[in-house]
């Protein structure tokens, strides 16, 4: 008798496929995200990195360019079983087309908690969809991608090293110089008229 490759024995019957999801405009991909995505890829036997549009945010980066920065990076970083895909519409409509059997959000701190609490039971009522959570790493707790952007606009690209890859930095770099200096960006509060 021998030993059988993991990868190629069947699953037992009656075992249902493990696909996760884990959601995001991902404008730019930080390495908190990607830290996330290396940690959550061994809890599904596929994980879906999805990026959704959101209209109260105007991308830098368009989805085609999204895709390719994060396919290229989790080329590199991740598993076979990581892939990317866009989409529109509500997450957990996309989160049933898919047939995931989870939603996979990362937690950076109390805030996060607060309110990815009342999203997973809202998913869970609505769409019967569980969340798993993946804290982040110590030193990713206090970075968003609006944060970033924030930064970019204002300030010294090249500072943003240790929060975002190195090719999106080069990305942020070149974005910044087309538009002269200058993001075409800003986050649209819904509290303030416009």
């Amino acid at each position: 008798m021998t030993d059988a490759d993991p990868a190629e024995t069947p699953p037992p019957p009656g075992h249902r496929r493990k696909i996760g999801l884990f959601p995001g405009t991902f404008d730019p991909i930080t390495n908190g995200h990607l830290d996330v995505i290396r940690r959550g890829q061994y809890l599904f036997d596929e994980l879906v990195v999805a990026i959704g549009s959101n209209p109260a945010k105007r991308a830098i980066f368009t989805i085609d360019e999204r895709i390719e920065m994060i396919r290229d990076l989790i080329r590199t970083e991740c598993e076979a079983h990581v892939v990317v895909a866009s989409y529109e519409g509500l997450t957990v409509d996309y989160a049933r087309k898919l047939g995931a059997t989870a939603i996979l959000r990362g937690l950076r701190n109390v805030t996060d908690l607060n309110f990815e609490f009342q999203l997973a039971l809202t998913n869970r009522t609505i769409a019967d969809i569980e969340t798993v959570f993946v804290m982040s790493g110590e030193a990713y707790g206090f970075t968003s991608s609006t944060l970033i952007k924030q930064i970019a606009a204002g300030g010294e690209i090249d500072r943003l090293l240790p929060l975002i890859p190195g090719p999106v930095l080069e990305r942020l770099k070149d974005r910044k110089d087309f538009f002269g200096g200058t993001l075409p960006w800003r986050h649209i509060d819904h509290l303030k008229n416009e």
